[in-house]
This record gives C-alpha cells, sequence and structure tokens, in this order.
C-alpha cells in the first residue's frame, strides 16, 4: 500500500488464481492430491513478502471476494496484519473495494477497531485514499458494531444482577430481555437496509428503556420507620 515499500522478486505460484479469480483452480490445488501444489497450499498460503502481505491482501487489494471465502474456509487469518498493521481490510479500503469490505464486516466479521503504525482504523485509511463510499460503509459498520456491544454489555449486567444483592423485579428483566432481543433481531434481518441513524435511534431506544430500570435497581431502597406513638 504504502508507495515507498519494496516488491518481492519471488511469486507465489497461487497468485495467479488468487488475482484472477480462479476459486475452482484454488479449490483444486487445495482439495486435490494429485495436484503437484497440494502438498505446499497450506504453507502458500500463509506465505508472507517482505512486508508481512499474503495471499489474503493480494485477493483483498484485488477485490476478489469469492476467492476471500474460499483462502477463509482453508485456514487465512482474516485479522493479519504486517510489520507496519495494515489488516487485509485496511487494504481493502485504501484500494476502494466496497464488495470486498462487505464479505469481511458483514460475513466474515473481521475486527474493524484493528490500527495500523500510523494509529488508522480501516475507516481512515479509506478516507485518506478519498474512498467515499468505504468510509461511508465502515461509519455504519462501526454504528452496528456499537448497538450489538450495548446489547451484549445489558445482557451481561442481567447475568450479573441476579448474582448480586440488587436484583431486577422479573417484569423489569422481562422488559430489557424483550427489548435487546427485538434490536437483535432488527440488526439480522436489516443489515444494509439500515442507515446510520436508525442504527443509532434504535441504540437509543434501547437505552431509553434500559437506564431507567437499571438506575431504579442501583438505587437503595428506602424503609419506613413505624411509630409506636401513633
Amino acid at each position: 500500500e504504502e508507495e515507498e515499500e519494496e516488491k518481492t522478486g519471488l511469486l507465489n505460484p497461487l497468485l495467479q488464481p488468487v488475482l484472477t479469480g480462479d476459486v475452482e483452480g484454488l479449490q483444486k490445488i487445495f482439495e486435490d492430491p494429485e495436484n503437484p501444489l497440494y502438498d505446499q497450499a497450506i504453507q502458500l498460503l500463509l506465505e508472507k513478502d517482505i512486508v508481512g502481505r499474503n495471499l489474503l491482501y493480494a485477493a483483498c487489494m484485488a477485490g476478489q471476494s469469492e476467492v476471500i471465502r474460499v483462502l477463509a474456509k482453508y485456514g487465512a487469518d482474516l485479522n493479519d496484519n504486517t510489520a507496519r498493521g495494515y489488516t487485509p481490510l485496511h487494504c481493502a479500503a485504501a484500494w476502494g473495494r466496497l464488495e470486498t469490505l462487505k464479505v469481511l464486516v458483514v460475513e466474515l466479521d473481521v475486527d474493524i477497531e484493528a490500527l495500523n503504525f500510523r494509529q488508522e482504523l480501516a475507516r481512515d485509511v479509506a478516507a485518506r485514499y478519498s474512498q467515499t463510499e468505504c468510509v461511508e460503509f465502515l461509519d455504519w459498520a462501526a454504528a452496528r458494531l456499537a448497538l450489538k456491544r450495548y446489547i451484549a454489555k445489558v445482557s451481561a449486567t442481567l447475568t450479573e444482577s441476579e448474582k448480586g444483592p440488587g436484583r431486577l423485579f422479573k417484569e423489569d428483566k422481562n422488559i430489557i430481555l424483550t427489548a435487546c432481543r427485538i434490536r437483535s433481531e432488527w440488526l439480522e434481518t436489516q443489515l444494509e437496509a439500515s442507515s446510520i441513524n436508525e442504527i443509532f435511534e434504535q441504540k437509543q431506544q434501547l437505552e431509553d428503556i434500559v437506564t431507567p430500570i437499571f438506575t431504579k435497581m442501583a438505587t437503595p431502597r428506602k424503609f419506613g420507620i413505624k411509630s409506636d406513638l401513633n
């Protein structure tokens, strides 16, 4: 990705099918014992150039999404990083491979928060190279991740509440569980049909339901003292 980086002189024999999207050819190499490259396939899959990039990076830069699925199936590390901290996601973002980003993030669930040596997210790299559509998608992915994490946090708090003194009333617990389930199902069914604003709205709605209940749970209960003088 960096223009000043050197290029390796020895080409990986799997590079050509990766760059051309020859999925069938790759599958034969990995699955056919008669193929001359069969015994070396895994080694070639993991082999890196002098800056730390393997075949997966090439597939991401070339926008070969189906190849990426195949390489992942055979053991490629989707969250791998180079000597400078660039991940396959960073590379796809820099090259403006929007469909590849969607496969990596939505389908293969890669880490969108990985930082390179400049402390840049993939989103920041996309912005540096003026890949506007990629920036918008990765912003959407970040909003989606924030909602998923909030749902997980709320669920964990519910579990912890069962062990502590500030236990929830059954009715309150059911309200929260239902609210979390609805948002989880919404995330799964909407996928890319949702906008960033809609995701933020869903998170805000959940917070509006959960926060008062958890606040009530954390507030010490006051017990009145009856006087015998009355």
